[in-house]
């Protein structure tokens, strides 16, 4: 996401200085030291009715800020179920968490919530300035004020989010013991499809191995590790 921003900036970042609602101006500014100067390292744009009317800069900067936020929200939603109570893995802390209503013994990952609910208005911004300008002829209309008001709002989000997420993350708390819990010999069936692989069977052989091998735990109601080298030759 960090790059992404990075990209955009040059392309976003041109001048529209010196443009009218339809033409250029006749007082000979020098647009191009106007834009380094000011640091539009994007240059000067050249065509002044798209200079006024064009909102690509808005449209990228909440597509940015969108995919953002589903990425935070998508974060958000692995941290959710991790610390759901099957899982247990990680612990919130009660500054990003509250209690419930109603369990006294729950707590709410109210935070991570809020993230994946906020990711829905920023994408709503992008989706209303697409809607306002698919319409519009070139040059400035007054539909475009419509731009403010989706952009900054938008960007007031995506920073309030990125700061509760750094809060989120610098706090939560790792339960090891239940990430150990939660692992089984059956992950390593890939492992024995890899190895056999190593020994010079082909990968659909050993992918069909490993599943008989795997069927043939389950049948016993044993690991994989209980099975013995006859098993397996088998």
């Amino acid at each position: 996401d960090d790059q992404r921003l990075n990209d955009l900036i040059p392309r976003v970042a041109t001048l529209p200085l010196g443009s009218g609602a339809l033409a250029g101006n006749a007082f000979g500014v020098d647009r191009q030291a106007i834009a380094k100067e000011l640091g539009f390292v994007g240059g000067v744009c050249p065509n002044s009715m798209d200079a006024v009317s064009d909102r690509d800069f808005v449209c990228e900067t909440l597509f940015w800020a969108s995919l953002l936020g589903v990425h935070l929200s998508r974060w958000s939603e692995d941290l959710i179920i991790y610390g759901s109570g099957p899982f247990a893995m990680v612990k919130f802390a009660d500054a990003y968490a509250t209690g419930s209503s109603l369990m006294p013994q729950k707590k709410n990952p109210d935070a991570l919530e809020l993230l994946r609910g906020k990711s829905a208005r920023v994408m709503g911004n992008l989706t209303t300035m697409l809607t306002v300008l698919k319409g519009l002829p070139t040059t400035y209309n007054k539909d475009l004020q419509e731009d403010k008001e989706a952009l900054f709002d938008a960007l007031d989000t995506t920073d309030a989010c990125l700061q509760i997420a750094s809060g989120v993350l610098a706090t939560t708390e790792i339960v090891p013991e239940r990430m150990m819990a939660g692992l089984s010999e059956d992950m390593l069936a890939t492992d024995i499809a890899e190895y056999l692989v190593r020994r010079g069977v082909p990968f659909r052989e050993t992918h069909h191995i490993a599943g008989a091998a795997v069927a043939l735990s389950e049948e016993r109601g044993v690991s994989l590790g209980k099975l013995t080298v006859d098993d397996y030759k088998s």
